[in-house]
């Protein structure tokens, strides 16, 4: 089917205060040769695409806003869910459709397909199972399945992840630079496969992430992260902690300047990465006691995760920081 011109069916409606439009579409991912659509056709609210990449139906949801109406190749904020995850529950968590609402950004929550009951994992290259779905592959065809529609702009593309999420889009950066114009990691920060020290400590493995060019990076870590540890361990494909990541994202961007350290609020500080190749600066947000959650979001988190720092919006930050780094309006 050509993806420039899908047909879907609407399987469910909410109502108008909410405006969150349910609809099921399949798409396979157009030619790099296939003459873009000059306009989105997509209804504004939810839609469930079901996208085709590596031979597999990958499940992926779209939220435009009602104020991209018509209007057409939106900023793209990629908001991939953790392990034992969904989807549906990673937009819930992040709460990024109503900040698209505000800001009017495509939203698109792909959803992984290996089996992590009660929800599903990523297939982090290094790090997972070699012989499993590509899921890098599928980052791209999603990608370019909403810019072939005339959704969502390639150039404007915020890689945006939790936990397990933040893996999968911290190690398509490194592989895939061109797809992104922002990285954005909430508790989970990569920068490469870790490696084991002789005296036991782990840092990121440079061979593992070798992009083509610079890519600014916004990241946001708790000190009391019980998953993934600020000072490093946990499970193996931790390792390294958010702070030796920070700084080899720094060395991969060429930053001439930091870390500076700076207060935002009372138990929030940034720590920034400056002067580096094309702009591409690296500013991350450390959050005293804060756990394995997604700032400023609203969503009932497992109380075993930590908590929720209220003190910032991460949606904020991250739509910012894309607006920096890229022509997106303000």
């Amino acid at each position: 089917m050509d993806a420039t011109s899908p047909s879907f069916r609407i399987i469910g409606r909410g109502l108008l205060g909410g405006a969150i439009v349910l609809a099921a579409m399949t798409l396979t991912p157009a030619p790099a040769n296939a003459t873009r659509s000059p306009q989105c056709t997509l209804d504004t609210g939810r839609t469930t695409l079901t996208v085709k990449s590596g031979g597999l139906d990958r499940t992926v949801l779209v939220y435009r806003p009602v104020r991209s109406r018509g209007r057409s190749n939106l900023p793209m904020v990629l908001d991939l869910h953790g392990s034992q995850s969904t989807a549906a529950e990673q937009l819930s968590r992040s709460g990024l459709e109503t900040t698209a609402d505000t800001a009017g950004f495509l939203v698109v929550a792909p959803q992984g397909i290996i089996d992590s009951s009660p929800g599903y994992r990523w297939n982090v290259p290094y790090v997972t199972d070699p012989g499993g779905p590509d899921d890098e592959q599928f980052l791209t065809d999603t990608i370019t399945t909403l810019t072939r529609m005339g959704c969502g702009d390639r150039g404007r593309v915020l890689a945006a992840g939790y936990s397990g999420g933040a893996r999968m889009v911290s190690q398509y950066a490194c592989d895939h630079p061109d797809r992104v114009a922002v990285l954005a990691a909430v508790a989970g920060l990569r920068a490469g496969a870790p490696r084991q020290e002789a005296d036991g400590s782990f840092v990121p493995n440079t061979t593992t992430c070798q992009p083509g060019r610079p890519v600014p990076v916004l990241a946001f870590s708790g000190t009391a992260d019980p998953v993934n540890p600020y000072a490093g361990g946990g499970a193996p494909y931790w390792g390294y902690g958010a702070e030796p990541a920070a700084k080899q994202w720094a060395v991969l961007n060429g930053c001439r300047r930091g870390p500076h350290a700076s207060t935002v609020s009372e138990h929030v500080n940034r720590v920034r990465y400056s002067s580096c190749r094309d702009g591409a600066d690296v500013e991350s947000y450390v959050i005293q006691d804060g756990g394995h959650t997604w700032p400023g979001s609203t969503a009932i988190w497992p109380p075993t995760l930590g908590s929720v720092n209220q003190e910032i919006d991460a949606n904020e930050i991250m739509w910012r920081f894309l607006q920096t780094h890229t022509d997106c309006p303000a």
